[in-house]
């Protein structure tokens, strides 16, 4: 039993290892591209880049449809079910997110009348949407702890986008060129994802509308729940453009990039333990609330160390990151690096949330996030600008994760676990 653990964990660390080496493999490829980028476009045609990209990944909440958060429970619960879980959830994402991308459309013609430059560039970001449903296929990929495939196909991915956006510096081509660079990019993966699907193993892709039901039956409160997630995570930049200008977007989504920069090694910790925590809570309540605990830990403790580092020597990465005239980032940057310990908390939260059937409740604190943000949002943008959006940010993730759950009875228990975590108890 003892040997069985062992290769289940160093199985287990493999797979975090495949996913942190993909992510730092295009971190790498980026750093020198994304300065350049950032500095050619400078910060109005970057802010409108980034405004673009808040649309549609406001919409994109009705391309998930809230499926990416219960799948891999599905694969594990329903192991002879793989190919028609696959195959319906990619269809019905695939329907909705042609849906989205109408959708995105009519709200940019309405809100950015005459703007024909922002009409084209939203579009090509939006339509990125189609392709990027066959990331469903990563969490076949997850539950079997085989996550080397998805890294390789997203690293492939990766590599043609960032050789079309080199093209685009060497051509010095304008913002409407580099927008395709997203769908182009989700394309690619998509072909590779499927590629190494059916190369290993992957069974062959059928659609039920029973199976689309059972999908949806427990996802139906992660979409309302992702709904207000994307209001409190793309209303900053939609506000900061229309209460100020593509300029001062910019200066913030410069902010949320830097900080973004080693996010990667929490999503593939948190992705990595998910199945193993799972698996817990179905032989050992006692392990599992510990492996809570200890993924709460890891992320809080490792998000507070950089953001120490990020407050302490933001103006020197801006500099040399992005040059002077995007200096006026610093600020945001010293605020919204805070914001990172919480969101990915939240993250790590799903598996307990699952685990307890508690997703009816999201919902109501997702709400209330969505509204405190939009409210915050409202008054310190026009007094603030980009570092008002920043602290509006950081406010509604902590009410979100340890605040508002504490007037919800079944979530309370789950705050504690937190709380013990940051005190490092019952950790080790």
């Amino acid at each position: 039993m003892k040997k069985i653990k062992n290769i289940f964990k160093n199985k287990v660390t493999r797979n975090a290892s495949w996913m942190i080496i993909g992510r730092i493999y295009q971190m790498s490829l980026s750093f020198v591209v994304s300065m350049l980028t950032a500095r050619y476009l400078g910060p109005s045609n970057y802010g409108l880049i980034n405004y673009a990209s808040s649309f549609t990944s406001f919409f994109s909440t009705f391309c998930v449809l809230g499926i990416n958060s219960v799948i891999v429970k599905n694969f594990i619960d329903h192991p002879n079910e793989e190919g028609k879980t696959t195959g319906s959830a990619i269809g019905v994402r695939m329907i909705s997110s042609i849906c989205s991308v109408v959708l995105i459309m009519v709200a940019t013609l309405f809100l950015d009348r005459e703007e024909r430059t922002t009409h084209l560039v939203v579009l090509l970001l939006g339509l990125g949407a189609i392709p990027q449903v066959f990331d469903t296929l990563n969490y076949w990929f997850q539950a079997k702890l085989e996550s080397k495939y998805a890294a390789i196909a997203s690293a492939i991915g990766y590599t043609v986008m960032m050789g079309y956006k080199i093209s685009l510096l060497v051509f010095q081509k304008n913002v409407v060129w580099f927008a395709a660079a997203s769908s182009i990019e989700y394309l690619v993966v998509a072909v590779c994802l499927y590629y190494n699907y059916r190369r290993h193993g992957g069974p062959s892709l059928s659609f039920s509308w029973r199976k689309v039901k059972e999908l949806l039956n427990s996802s139906h409160h992660f979409i309302l729940v992702s709904l207000m997630v994307s209001i409190y995570g793309s209303t900053d930049k939609l506000m900061l453009k229309q209460m100020m200008d593509e300029t001062e977007v910019g200066f913030y989504s410069t902010a949320v990039t830097v900080c973004g920069l080693w996010c990667f090694i929490l999503a593939a910790i948190n992705d990595s333990m998910y199945p193993v925590i799972l698996e817990a809570f179905e032989s050992d309540i006692k392990l599992f609330e510990r492996k809570c605990r200890q993924l709460y830990a890891i992320v809080f403790y490792t998000s507070a160390g950089v953001s120490i580092l990020y407050t302490m020597f933001a103006k020197y990465i801006i500099l040399i990151l992005y040059g002077e005239a995007y200096l006026p980032a610093i600020t945001p940057m010293r605020i919204v690096t805070w914001y990172i310990a919480f969101s990915y908390l939240g993250d790590a939260r799903n598996v307990w949330v699952i685990s307890y059937d508690c997703q009816k409740y999201l919902k109501y604190l997702y709400i209330g996030s969505a509204i405190t943000n939009v409210v915050m949002n409202y008054f310190l943008i026009p007094l603030f600008g980009a570092s008002g959006a920043a602290f509006a940010s950081v406010v509604t993730q902590i009410s979100t994760i340890m605040i508002f759950p504490l007037f919800i009875r079944k979530m309370r228990p789950n705050v504690k676990l937190m709380l013990d975590a940051i005190c490092l108890k019952d950790v080790f």
